[in-house]
């Protein structure tokens, strides 16, 4: 299971990378009552109470119906735990592989209780999984190369830590996870400021000063391009520097093949990958290949 690290790594220019943690068990904790009552409205789940005797009690398994890598069973802890009769009992940790049949977790306790919680538990471990085992295929594409896969904020709005937390399950890694821990320069932002004169090379001082004056140095400040030479006419370093999502892979083999620098390149991979649908995984594989 992936824990939190609150040290950038990779010689300082990374983000601090998001585990299993109280901040994500909190968020979890405050949006379970929600995911019930969307359920259950305000009312009960009248099949189980017009069949199931209240004394009846019964047990769950939680099968996988194919293979992938497991997220989301401490969340799933969190969920089971609103009813202190149901025994939550994973047989797994999250990050591991799994087959087609793979038993994943047991839940015990009152018939009615399990039928009530079977349908957020199995919709909560799905999307996990799923976003875990998606992510793992891009990992493996480009496994040996020294590229990395990392996340965006491009999540399910409610579910931003639980999404990200997956995507470190499956092997990922974490970017920022708002707008509240990094600085992040886009197109809009240059725009804003046009007006006032700023350009995109004022603009990357003013915010490294503005960095330097309110955080700690591990704060990171980036800008997105298009292209290596707006990079290098801007005057942004190659380690603050985000190859934008959308660019095409034309301009991306241009971009990774223009700069001497290895880690520069691999910094470019690693932020065209941040969109899943960007490229094939065979596609990311060969350019990772050759440039990283």
């Amino acid at each position: 299971m992936p824990r939190s690290d609150s040290s950038p790594a990779a010689a300082g220019r990374d983000h601090p990378q998001l585990g299993w943690n109280d901040q994500v068990a909190a968020a979890v904790a405050k949006a379970v009552p929600g995911w019930f009552r969307e359920d259950l409205g305000f009312e009960a789940d009248w099949t189980s109470v017009a069949l199931v005797p209240a004394s009846a009690r019964g047990r769950l398994a939680v099968v996988a119906r194919q293979a992938g890598v497991v997220a989301g069973l401490p969340a799933a802890a969190v969920v089971t735990a609103t009813d202190p009769d149901l025994v939550w009992e994973p047989l797994l940790t999250d990050g591991e592989r799994l087959g087609p049949g793979t038993v994943v977790a047991h839940l015990a306790g009152p018939l009615r209780s399990v039928l009530q919680v079977e349908r957020v538990l199995l919709n909560l471990l799905g999307r996990l999984c799923g976003v875990a085992t998606a992510t793992r295929h891009l990992v493996d594409a480009v496994a040996g190369t020294g590229c990395r896969i990392y996340d965006t904020r491009k999540t399910l709005p409610g579910w931003r830590l639980l999404d990200k937390y997956a995507v470190r399950c499956g092997g990922g890694f974490s970017h920022r996870l708002g707008l509240y821990d990094a600085i992040l320069i886009k197109d809009n932002h240059l725009a804003a400021v046009a007006g006032a004169g700023i350009d995109p090379a004022a603009a990357v001082v003013q915010a490294r000063g503005f960095i330097e004056r309110t955080f700690p140095p591990s704060r990171a400040a980036e800008m997105v391009v298009e292209t290596w030479s707006r990079a290098a006419r801007d005057a942004i370093a190659p380690a603050s520097a985000r190859l934008a999502p959308t660019v095409g892979l034309r301009n991306l083999r241009r971009w990774l093949a223009g700069d001497e620098r290895r880690d520069a390149r691999c910094d470019a991979m690693r932020c065209n990958a941040m969109r899943c649908d960007a490229m094939r995984c065979d596609a990311m594989q060969c350019h990772a290949e050759r440039f990283c």
